[in-house]
């Protein structure tokens, strides 16, 4: 009898794991959201509203795993054209710039991460193909906000005008300018992609259609630097650079919110690893608001 039954036992196992294997996603519901700041490896983030946002660093790959639902309610789906972010509202419209390759894509940020430090994005094995990053998504990135279809994007979800934030110094930065060659105009469009996939399922008209339009331009990858940015003087910052020993860095101002605020800068790092390291000291001395960044 025991001999009988294991054949029958084996084929229910195997059913059940082929149910669980094709299980649907859960469902949807959109809405905008912003968040309460958070920890992510020892590194503080703080969610809010942004009138601008213009940054550069590091990108990575959205770690798979089950069905599952983001932080703004879609379901996650690997091949949709959508990213995470620390720090924007959710959902927004941001165009991604591989600055390793020149390939830029807007896509729609509706999940919170990356959970690791050093990190400004992290997107998904799609998005990564087409902007030509590596395996693991590693790669130097810019992320600026579509402030516009952003808005109407969330204004469709419910939600209020935005006011403009006071600037938060722990994540103040200054705006770069455009990657050289990276005028956006048509004739940076190198071909268009397949669009993507009409609105999900269950959400009829709540998320924006993109195209999966690729522009290129010329690389411009650069260094890598630890910066603390939003010292209100010269003072402040050099008295954290003096704590640093055997960590070089410069002193730099920049404009926040029609102020001059200071950057303590750190490197240059020939590596990823090297700003890792770099950034982990930091946070393991109780710096706060250190962020890897391209220049």
């Amino acid at each position: 009898m025991i001999r009988a039954t294991l054949p029958l036992a084996a084929a229910l196992a195997l059913a059940g794991c082929g149910l669980l294997h094709h299980r649907p996603p859960p469902a949807q519901h959109v809405r905008y959201t912003v968040g309460k700041p958070y920890n992510a490896g020892g590194q503080w983030h703080y969610p809010r509203v942004f009138g601008h946002y213009d940054r550069t660093g590091l990108s990575t790959l959205i770690a798979p795993g089950p069905a599952r639902l983001t932080a703004d309610g879609e379901a996650y789906r690997a091949d949709s054209l959508t990213a995470q972010s620390p720090v924007l509202p959710l959902p927004s419209i941001v165009r991604i710039t591989n600055l390793d390759t020149g390939r830029s894509l807007a896509v729609r940020v509706n999940d919170r991460g990356p959970m690791q430090a050093g990190r400004i994005v992290a997107v998904t094995p799609r998005v990564a193909r087409l902007l030509g990053m590596p395996a693991d998504g590693v790669a130097e990135v810019r992320v600026q906000l579509l402030a516009g279809r952003s808005a109407a994007l969330q204004g469709s979800l419910g939600a209020g005008p935005h006011l403009t934030a006071a600037p938060v110094g722990a994540v103040a930065a200054a705006a770069l300018p455009p990657p050289p060659g990276a005028g956006g105009s048509a004739g940076a469009v190198s071909g268009t992609i397949r669009p993507a996939t009409a609105h999900p399922a269950g959400v009829p008209g709540a998320v924006e259609r993109l195209s999966g339009v690729v522009r290129t331009a010329p690389p411009s990858p650069g260094p890598l630097y630890v910066e603390i940015p939003g010292f209100g003087s010269t003072t402040d910052a050099m008295n954290l650079r003096a704590r640093l020993a055997g960590m070089p860095g410069a002193i730099l101002p920049q404009s926040a919110g029609g102020r001059t605020l200071y950057a303590l800068r750190l490197g240059p790092y020939a590596s990823v690893p090297a700003a890792d390291a770099a950034l982990r000291s930091l946070l393991d001395r109780g710096v706060a608001g250190a962020e890897i960044v391209v220049r």
